[in-house]
C-alpha cells in the first residue's frame, strides 16, 4: 500500500524543512511513503529547498493559483503516481506530522473515506473568543449543509482514500476545505474526525487577509455550493416569500370582495399579488430547470470519475508488471 503526503507551498522555504522533518518514515500497514510538494508559484526558492530535503515528487505552478487549485493538482498527481492513500498537510508546520498514523487509522480499518484532524478549536490559545465562535458556527453550518458530522470543517490536516480522491473535484478557487466536506456528504462518502493538537503558528495566515475577509469568503462558498448541489431546494426557498406574499394580497382582496367592503378600492392588491406570484413562479421554474441541469452534472461527474479510475487502475497495473 502506497501513501503520498502532499504539501502545497507558497513561499514556504523557511518552514518547509521543519514540516518535512516531522513526517513519519514508517507506518504499520503501509509499504511505501512518498512526499509531494506542490509549489504554487513561489519566489523564495521553495522548490530548491524541496529538492535539498529529498522530497520525492515536486510539481510547480508557473504562477500563484491559490490553495484550492494546488489541492486539486496534488490529488490528481497523487492518483497518477499510484497512491492508495493521500494525506494533505500544510507547509507551515501547523499540523503535527507524527499524528499522520492516527489520521490514517480509520481508513486502514475501512471505517471512513475521509478523515479530518480536529484541532479542538475551543482549546487553541492564540484564537480569540470571536474567532473560536465563528469557527464553531461555521462548522455547524457545514455539518447542516453537508449532512456530515465534522467538528472542525476548516482544518487542512486530512487523509483521503483512493476512492474519495477519485470522487472529489474542486470547483471553488478560495479554499478546498468546505467544498470537499459538502461534496463528500452529497456523494455518500464516509467522513470522520480524529482529535489532534496543533503547533504554535510560525507566521500569519496567507489565506485570509483579516477575519471578516475569511468569513465573507467562506460564507459565499457555502451558499454557492448549497445552491449548486441543492438547486431546487434553494430556489424553492427563494420563491416562497414571493408566493406567500402574493397569495396573501390576493386573499386580502377576496376578503374585501366577498364582504362587500368596497372591493374596488383594493384593486392594487390584485396587481401587486399577481406580480409577486409571477415572480415566485419564475424563480421556482428556474429551480426546476437548475435541478434538471444538476442531473446532467451528476452524469458528467460520474464519467469523470470513471475516466480518472481507469487512469489510476492503469498506473496500478503498470506497477505490478
Amino acid at each position: 500500500m502506497k501513501l503520498i503526503i502532499q504539501i502545497p507551498c507558497y513561499n514556504e522555504a523557511e518552514t518547509l524543512p521543519e514540516t518535512l522533518a516531522d513526517l513519519p518514515t514508517h507506518i504499520p500497514g503501509i509499504d511505501v511513503i512518498e512526499t509531494l510538494v506542490i509549489d504554487d508559484g513561489s519566489t523564495d526558492g521553495t522548490t530548491a529547498v524541496s529538492r535539498h530535503h529529498h522530497v520525492t515528487h515536486i510539481i510547480r505552478h508557473p504562477k500563484n493559483l491559490g490553495l484550492a487549485r494546488a489541492f486539486q493538482t496534488g490529488l490528481d498527481t497523487c492518483l497518477r503516481l499510484g497512491a492508495d492513500l493521500i494525506v494533505h498537510t500544510d507547509a507551515d508546520n501547523q499540523y503535527p506530522g507524527h499524528a499522520i498514523p492516527a489520521l490514517l487509522a480509520p481508513i486502514l480499518r475501512h471505517e471512513a473515506d475521509i478523515v479530518i484532524g480536529d484541532r479542538q478549536v475551543h482549546q487553541i490559545e492564540h484564537f480569540s473568543p470571536v474567532k473560536r465562535w465563528l469557527q464553531q458556527f461555521g462548522s455547524w453550518t457545514v455539518r447542516t449543509v453537508s449532512s456530515t458530522n465534522v467538528p472542525d470543517s476548516t482544518s487542512g490536516f486530512r487523509a483521503y482514500s483512493r476512492e474519495a480522491a477519485l470522487r472529489l473535484n474542486i470547483l471553488t478557487r478560495f479554499s478546498y476545505t468546505l467544498e470537499t466536506i459538502i461534496q463528500a456528504g452529497k456523494l455518500g462518502l464516509i467522513v470522520t474526525s480524529v482529535p489532534i493538537e496543533t503547533n504554535p503558528p510560525k507566521r500569519p495566515s496567507r489565506l485570509q487577509r483579516h477575519m471578516w475577509h475569511f468569513v465573507k469568503a467562506q460564507a459565499g462558498t457555502i451558499l454557492r455550493l448549497y445552491a449548486f448541489y441543492e438547486p431546487l431546494r434553494t430556489f424553492s426557498y427563494l420563491s416562497l416569500p414571493f408566493l406567500l406574499t402574493g397569495l396573501g394580497t390576493w386573499l386580502r382582496f377576496l376578503y374585501f370582495y366577498f364582504s362587500n367592503l368596497n372591493p374596488a378600492g383594493h384593486i392594487q392588491s390584485i396587481i401587486i399579488g399577481t406580480g409577486l406570484l409571477v415572480v415566485g413562479t419564475l424563480v421556482l421554474l428556474f429551480g426546476i430547470q437548475a435541478d434538471i441541469s444538476s442531473k446532467h452534472r451528476q452524469l458528467t461527474q460520474e464519467m469523470l470519475y470513471r475516466l480518472k479510475k481507469l487512469e489510476a487502475d492503469a498506473v496500478q497495473q503498470e506497477k505490478l508488471r
